[in-house]
């Protein structure tokens, strides 16, 4: 990969300046994980080149931490303790221990007044917190509190969840400010409805209410204090109505793999209430649901935007695809939604039609097998 790409990192992206405090992080396999050669291969390249960011920017702009650890259980579980320290502070955190809000937080069982009690808590030590944080574990943080907490800190924030080194040659060298400028075009059509109706060539069909919920863009440019977003980036995205999605999902990609055969979820009432199919995916689908009933939820609807994103077998790039659609399950608390689980998994879809319904009722198609229909300038 080399300098220059972790240059256009920090500076194109995050809009480093020498003196900021940097916290780069990654995980490691756990003993109890099951993963294929594959994937410790490419666990093993990540790790190796979450030192090198690290060390890149130690040596550029002279202050930065690495922290690493084992894996979490899931996307969206909160990091271990050691990474809060190095984030927020080590008075910060033992302030929490103090006030007996350290744990719940950790198991996301912190409700709303140990949220507020929390925050200000954070507030009170943000001289400590971390300018900029670079999230480059397998596992994804951006739906924990973690995450949430640097909103609030001002700490620009990038999720690198399942990256693979690779992407620094494709889809990380898009061209960053046209990605912004269709996204943002994109987020605009969208919030112009009060519902979206979805339909793919494999057989799903799936309507999602959105009165009262923003869509939001992730265009990579996280330069402002508080910014956050995935990279590499790319897509308009929105927690849909709790309760309000219905239809049929045809999934033919886990987040690492393509599956034996497809799976089909029947949603009700906002949830995922039967899985249909044989694959061993299944399983591990049952096993979260058996966790939390919370963990059926349809926690996102989201648009690829970025025109270099092309593999269909590794989720983060593959939900940037421009012309694709991904439906996720389960924590949505962290983008406006009102659901927190520690569980949070994207499913892509491929050539799909979408149309966003307008509050007369007529609709208006965003895309039409897998192709974006921009507006007539």
């Amino acid at each position: 990969m080399g300098d220059a790409a972790y240059a256009s990192l920090f500076e194109t992206n995050m809009g480093v300046c020498p003196g900021e405090r940097i916290v780069v992080f990654c995980d490691t396999i756990r003993p109890d994980e099951t993963v294929s050669p594959a994937d410790a291969d490419r666990r093993a390249r990540l790790l190796q080149a979450a030192e090198e960011v690290a060390a890149f920017a130690a040596t550029r702009y002279g202050s930065a931490a690495f922290v690493t650890f084992p894996a979490t259980a899931a996307h969206g579980a909160e990091p271990p303790e050691a990474l809060w320290r190095e984030t927020f502070g080590n008075r910060c955190v033992d302030a929490l221990i103090a006030a007996g809000l350290f744990a719940p937080l950790l198991a996301k069982r912190a409700d709303d007044t140990r949220l507020g009690q929390t925050s200000e808590l954070v507030l009170a030590h943000r001289e400590e917190t971390a300018d900029v944080v670079i999230a480059l574990s397998n596992n994804s943080t951006s739906h924990t509190r973690f995450r949430s907490l640097t909103n609030i800190t001002g700490t620009r924030y990038a999720s690198l969840p399942n990256f693979d080194p690779a992407m620094f040659g494709s889809s990380m060298r898009v061209d960053w400010h046209a990605l912004a400028q269709r996204t943002a075009r994109l987020a605009g059509r969208v919030n112009r409805g009060v519902a979206l109706e979805l339909e793919t060539p494999n057989g799903t069909r799936m309507i999602f209410g959105k009165e009262g919920r923003t869509a939001r863009g992730d265009d990579g440019l996280l330069t402002t204090p508080g910014s956050f977003g995935n990279l590499p980036a790319g897509e308009v995205y929105l927690a849909p109505l709790e309760g309000t999605c219905e239809g049929i999902m045809v999934i033919e990609y886990a987040p690492t793999r393509r599956l034996a055969a497809p799976l089909e979820l029947v949603v009700k009432g906002g949830r995922v209430v039967e899985i249909r199919g044989d694959e061993p995916h299944r399983t591990e689908l049952e096993a979260k649901f058996a966790e939390s009933g919370l963990n059926r939820n349809i926690a996102e609807l989201g648009i690829g935007t970025n025109d270099r994103a092309t593999r269909p077998d590794n989720i983060l790039e593959a939900e940037k695809i421009l012309g694709t659609v991904h439906i996720a399950l389960g924590d949505n608390a962290g983008f406006g939604g009102t659901v927190s689980t520690p569980f949070h998994e994207d499913y892509v879809f491929y050539a799909p039609t979408l149309k966003v319904v307008l509050s007369d009722g007529s609709r208006l198609t965003l895309l039409d097998n897998g192709v974006l229909k921009e507006p007539a300038a």
